[in-house]
């Protein structure tokens, strides 16, 4: 079963925002290639523009696990925090009703995506 990954960021803007954006790119690009890794987006605020997320979707824990664990992620991350002076919030979240969207759907269109 997939999880969402919520990662929490305060970015000061101007000089501090324009460093971040470099290592948040090589970061993204750095997951892509991780086992279990399926997707991913950086938003900020638009009420409150330094406070930014990271919306990352995994396999599985065991998938983030790995990764964030990872000496190249923690190298970037201490980049980040370092620029940042914040640390990261991470929360991992799992969907509340698993396979709600497969029963409403016909027999056949649930059976083909719980077997992929």
């Amino acid at each position: 079963m997939a999880i969402h990954v919520i990662i929490k960021r305060k970015v000061k803007q101007g000089h501090q925002a324009k460093e971040m954006v470099p290592l948040i790119l090589q970061m993204r690009s750095l997951a892509m290639y991780q086992p279990g890794y399926i997707s991913g987006e950086t938003l900020c605020d638009i009420k409150h523009p330094g406070e930014c997320l990271v919306i990352s979707t995994w396999e599985s824990v065991e998938d983030w696990n790995k990764w964030v664990h990872s000496q190249e992620r923690a190298r970037m991350d201490q980049k980040i925090e370092t620029l940042t002076g914040e640390k990261t919030e991470y929360h991992i979240y799992s969907p509340m009703v698993p396979g709600a969207i497969a029963e409403k759907m016909p027999h056949k269109q649930a059976e083909y995506i719980s077997n992929g």
